[in-house]
Parts: C-alpha cells; structure tokens; sequence
C-alpha cells in the first residue's frame, strides 16, 4: 500500500472514531445535563472553567464560548489557582472542571478548598467513577471507547467530544436566556459581526442638509440637479404637509429615459416611484439591507413616526459601514 493510500486511510480513521465519539454524546444528554443548565441559570456568579494539558485547552475555548453567548465565564489554569489564582474564584461562582480521568492532580488538589468555600461545581469527565466526578454537583459523562490515537494515548476523541458537550452547554443556555443576535454582537462589538448587528441606520443615514428633498410637482429638470448637488443617488420626494410622497433614483432615470419622456418638461410627479419602501433611524443596518435585498433595490428612505423622511441611504453607504 502506497503512503498516499496510508495517509487517507489514517485521517478518514482519526474522522470516523471522533464523529462515534460525538455521536455517543447524544444518549448522554439526560437529567445530570439539565441539573447542570439549571444550576448555571440559577447561579449569581460566573462559571470557572480548570483544566490540565489538552482539556485546558479545550476548557478554555469553552470559557471563551459561555462568555460570548451570554454566560459570564472565564479559564483558571488550576495549576496557577494552587500559588494564588484561587483567589479569582467567588462563593457564587461555578466551576466546571475537565478532566478526562477525572483524577488530574491538579484538580483534585482543589477540591478540598472548593468544598470548604462551598462553592457548586459541575465535572466533565470521562470516568463517572472518579474522584472528580464524585466530588461534583452533577457530572457530564464525555466517555470515548476509543481515542482516535492508534496508541489510544493522545487525547483526540475525548478532547473533541469535551468541546461538542461544552458547546451543547452554551448554547442551550444561549436558548433557555432568549439571548438574541444583538446581545451577541455586544461581545463582538470590534469585528464585522459587531458592524454588522450594532449599527444603526441612524449612523450611516444621510440626514439634514445632506438628505436630498424636493416637493411634489417640481420639475423633473429641477430634481435631477438635487440628486447631483446631494451625491446619493436619488431624491425624496415629499408632500405639501411633509411626509413622504415618493422615491426617485438613477434606475428611475433609466427606466424614464427608456420611455421616451422629455426629461425638460416632466414633473417629478409623472416618473416617481410613489412613496416607495422605507426604513426607521432606530432600525439596524442590517435590517435595511435586508430590505434592499428581499426587494432589490439599492436604496431606502428613512421615515419618522409620522411618516416624514428624515433620511435616506442606499447599498454604497451599508457597503462602506461594513454592514455589507
């Protein structure tokens, strides 16, 4: 056999284990799982997840992902909590603790001052007979048959299925608090996700001076030179008390120039979209754009309570916000 054929043959082996390993997992969700959630959504402090070696690791992607979806977690390397990092950890707090035999020393070593602190602590292991797990609240069994390792000595298998039973945590409590995608976006306020579910139309609007405006029946000649002056595009078109008459954009142009209409002698009024979709200046940015989308169009008017523009944007200005 070629080394090619090895190399598949490995790394479809490696799959196949940790993909049973996960699969596993299912039958294990039970009772200890729910007494896990609920002690979490009852609890008035943090979860403190400890870990040695690979299952640190994999601890503190699992701090990283409670924090993140509305669980205020953080990582405590236990080796550091035994010289003074003990002192992070509060009598409200929960410690999730990870251990694969379930008898790290490390982690058994804290186990004492845990009890005596009388602070709640939830185990996820791969032995349910250890000392870890008996010590804990409740235990969330992450036993393997088998290690993807051909010596069955590296942590693979159990480390994969400890960050799927971490991730079945999060986001069942993301679910049980109703955490939506803007309190997400609030623990990712620096990327594009942030951009994307914290902006507001009212930050990329066009508004005051800049918002191009003419009253219905002015000459088609007059809101072309609008549109130029203003740079955006197009022009609202507004009725004699102020709301919103229509909509007028370079496709609108396209569409009257494809008609043949004397374009010195049309009023606006003749080859306006009327009143046209709209937005509101409290709506994410996101939202509009999903308006422009679901209609395909490329821009939207921004309207108050009373229906009368205060704004307007379209796709360059969502594009250049990063919403896009």
């Amino acid at each position: 056999m070629s080394r090619t054929s090895d190399l598949i043959q490995s790394a479809q082996r490696t799959i196949r284990l940790e993909s049973e390993a996960v699969t596993s997992l299912l039958s294990r969700v039970d009772s200890d799982f729910i007494r896990a959630c609920e002690m979490i959504l009852d609890g008035k402090g943090r979860v403190v997840v400890v870990g040695m070696g690979k299952s640190g690791h994999i601890g503190n992607k699992i701090a990283a992902t409670l924090a993140s979806t509305g669980t205020p977690a953080f990582f405590v390397h236990p080796a550091e909590a035994s010289h003074g990092d003990m002192g992070m950890i509060t009598r409200d707090d929960i410690v999730l603790a990870l251990s694969n035999s379930g008898s790290t020393a490390e982690i058994i070593t804290l186990l004492p001052l845990i009890k005596r602190l009388g602070i709640q602590m939830i185990s996820m292991t791969g032995n349910p007979d250890s000392p870890l797990a008996k010590a804990a609240e409740v235990n969330l069994d992450a036993r393997v048959a088998q290690e993807a390792c051909p010596l069955n000595l590296a942590p693979t298998s159990s480390t994969t299925a400890s960050l799927v039973l971490g991730d079945a945590l999060a986001i069942a409590l993301l679910e049980a608090r109703g955490f939506t995608a803007e309190d997400f976006a609030f623990s990712h306020p620096g990327g594009a996700l942030g951009r994307r579910l914290l902006l507001k139309v009212e930050n990329v609007m066009h508004a005051g001076e800049r918002l191009p405006l003419v009253p219905r029946g002015t000459s088609l000649r007059e809101a072309l030179l609008e549109m130029t002056r203003k740079g955006l595009g197009m022009t609202v078109v507004i009725e004699s008390d102020g709301t919103l008459a229509g909509i007028f954009t370079d496709g609108d142009l396209r569409r009257t120039l494809d008609k043949g209409v004397d374009v010195l002698q049309a009023s606006i009024d003749q080859v306006m979209t009327a009143h046209g979709k709209t937005a509101r200046a409290e709506m994410l940015a996101a939202e509009a754009l999903k308006i422009m989308e679901d209609h395909k169009i490329n821009a939207l008017v921004v309207v108050d309570e009373e229906d009368k523009p205060v704004g307007a944007l379209n796709m360059h200005d969502l594009l250049r916000a990063g919403v896009l």
